[in-house]
């Protein structure tokens, strides 16, 4: 049976950390929280929980999570955030993976609570990920902030039944707040890419964004929940390509 290391960072999360921990406390060999210098009480719930807790100054969601692996006492790893945490299924799914591990990783679905809402459409559900792997096979890769784990070339993947259940936002000013740091982060990953925003995809790109969310990923069915939404998603493609676009603009 392999050992497994679950891996989590934070900065500031008494509010979601416990809850985190306590999911996946029954299933871990080793439980390891990187906290990028948090100044809440993210440190005492976690050594009150009983898992490891190390310092290390963020330098990125990428670099960070890369980082933390190294942490970890085993190659066997599950990866979380601190607001995400695993439905019962998911882990009996994972249960039985260490009982009976066939594959280098496995994906599973994840699922949202939006302001004590949980939201089935918008493009936010299934939201399949990779969490699960030998790290020894893969990276994580992406452009900051969203990141994603890259398996090697011939690696084996499945699937598992059961949800990471999301508590991403429990207040729209928490989600637009969120939207305008990650935006910020997104234009300069680009910008340091070479990456360019014309005036027709700054008009464009969120009419597109929330025509797709709402009506193609079927929004609607989560009702206003789902309307702000992918109204507060079209802002954040305008917002990330007018920033961008800046970007350029200042270095003229």
């Amino acid at each position: 049976m392999p050992q497994l290391s679950v891996v989590i960072i934070t900065f500031n999360e008494e509010r979601n950390i416990a809850r985190c921990i306590d999911s996946v406390k029954d299933i871990a060999d080793d439980i390891v929280v990187i906290d990028s210098f948090s100044n809440d009480k993210t440190k005492e719930i976690v050594e009150l929980k009983g898992a490891r807790f190390v310092l290390h100054e963020f330098e990125g969601h990428i670099e960070q999570k890369n980082w933390a692996i190294t942490q970890a006492k085993y190659p066997f790893i599950l990866s979380l955030d601190a607001d995400e945490a695993l439905s019962k299924e998911l882990q009996q799914s994972i249960l039985q993976v260490k009982n009976h591990k066939q594959y280098d990783g496995y994906t599973m679905n994840r699922l949202t609570n939006y302001c004590g809402k949980w939201v089935h459409h918008c493009g936010w559900y299934p939201d399949k990920k990779l969490r699960l792997w030998d790290s020894s096979k893969g990276k994580w890769g992406g452009v900051n902030p969203h990141d994603k784990y890259l398996m090697n070339a011939g690696s084996s993947i499945s699937h598992l039944e059961g949800d990471i259940l999301h508590y991403s936002y429990y207040t729209i000013t928490d989600h637009i707040n969120q939207v305008n740091k990650f935006t910020d982060i997104s234009a300069n990953a680009l910008f340091k890419m070479g990456k360019k925003a014309s005036f027709v995809k700054i008009k464009c790109s969120p009419f597109i964004k929330f025509c797709r969310d709402y009506f193609l990923k079927l929004g609607f069915l989560d009702g206003y929940t789902g309307f702000i939404i992918c109204r507060i998603s079209a802002n954040a493609a305008f917002l990330k390509y007018a920033k961008l676009r800046q970007l350029h603009k200042q270095t003229k």
